[in-house]
Parts: structure tokens; C-alpha cells; sequence
């Protein structure tokens, strides 16, 4: 396996870790950050195939990134060390839970009308319009221009998550449009009929 390929892997492992404790904050409101590794993740080390002291210390790594993050806080309550899910933690989390189910939605029963989305940022805002043009493809929108990208099933919880998030107001439309001329490579595309 190639550097990149490797390091690629490693990523995505360590978003994966951070993922799962950030749902597992969120569900629970507060974890003991003692207990955090051996009651939440005790499945997990024979998934990932890993040693449980390994995936603990991963957890705790996780924890604190998250932190610096700012989707959760510690907290110390009669002597022990808890993690607290923030506001910020709460809209990451449905964020990641919103492009979960756009990926599961892939394969249903199409309602033959397209979803839009426009945006157009000032150059001066070119990170935001990057990060947004990376999100959108992260989520599985085909991009038809620089700011326009096409979606066939309903995504509108996820546009505004993004438009609140990234604070875009009118700079980012959402349309629902019944049909485009030409739209046969955007069937095949999504794998539509």
C-alpha cells in the first residue's frame, strides 16, 4: 500500500473513532470519561480488530480532538472527569447523521423531481466556498457548474444545516425542479429511471 493510500486510511480511521465517541456523547448527554473506552466501545475492538487497551487510548485521542474541536467539553464533577456534548458537537452530529441517510436514501424510489443547489460566495469567502463545494460532493450531489449541484432526492434538512453552519444566508439556494433538458447522463449518473 501506497503513502497516500495509507495515510488516507488513517484519516478516515481516526474521523471513524471521533464519529462513533461524538454519537456516543450525543445519545448519552454525559459520559464518564473514565468509563468512556470499556462501556461504549466494548464491541468495537473485535470490529476494528484492534486490543482493547489500544482502542481506549484511540477514544481518548478522539475525545480530546473533539475538544479542541469544540463539540464537547470535560467537565469534573465530585472528583471524576465527564464529557459534555456542545451545541456545536450537536449540529456536527446531525450533520454526519444527515449525509448518512442521504448515502442510504441512493437506490429508493425516486420522485422524478431534481433538488438545486446554488451558491455564490465572493471570492474574498473562497475557504467557505471551497468547503461547501467539498461537502456537497462528500454527500453524493453531482456538480452540473462551479456553484451548481443537482441531488435527485429530498436534501433540504442538510442545506440548511450547511446555511446555518456556514452562516450563507442568500448566498446558498435549494431548488426543486421537476425536470432538466437533457438529463440522461444525470440518470445514469445517480442511477435513475
Amino acid at each position: 500500500m501506497g503513502k497516500m493510500e495509507e495515510e488516507s486510511r488513517k484519516i478516515r480511521r481516526r474521523a471513524n473513532i471521533q464519529n462513533a465517541v461524538l454519537a456516543a456523547v450525543g445519545i448519552a448527554g454525559i459520559l464518564a470519561f473514565i468509563m468512556i473506552a470499556p462501556n461504549i466501545f466494548q464491541a468495537l475492538p473485535r470490529i476494528m480488530g484492534k486490543k482493547r487497551y489500544k482502542l481506549a487510548f484511540q477514544a481518548r485521542t478522539a475525545a480530546s480532538r473533539l475538544a479542541i474541536k469544540g463539540h464537547v467539553r470535560f467537565i469534573e464533577r465530585d472528583g471524576r472527569k465527564y464529557i459534555e456534548i456542545t451545541d456545536a458537537g450537536r449540529h456536527a452530529l446531525a450533520f454526519e447523521q444527515e449525509k448518512a441517510g442521504l448515502a442510504a436514501m441512493k437506490g429508493k424510489n425516486w420522485d422524478k423531481r431534481y433538488r438545486l443547489v446554488m451558491f455564490d460566495i465572493p471570492e474574498k469567502y473562497k475557504t467557505t466556498r471551497d468547503k461547501v463545494r467539498r461537502l456537497l460532493n462528500e454527500c453524493g450531489f453531482l456538480r452540473l457548474q462551479d456553484s451548481v449541484w443537482i441531488f435527485p432526492y429530498d436534501c433540504e434538512e442538510l442545506i440548511t444545516l450547511i446555511k446555518s453552519d456556514m452562516r450563507l444566508g442568500r448566498n446558498l439556494l435549494y431548488a426543486v425542479v421537476d425536470s432538466i433538458e437533457n438529463d440522461k447522463w444525470i440518470k445514469r449518473h445517480f442511477g435513475l429511471r
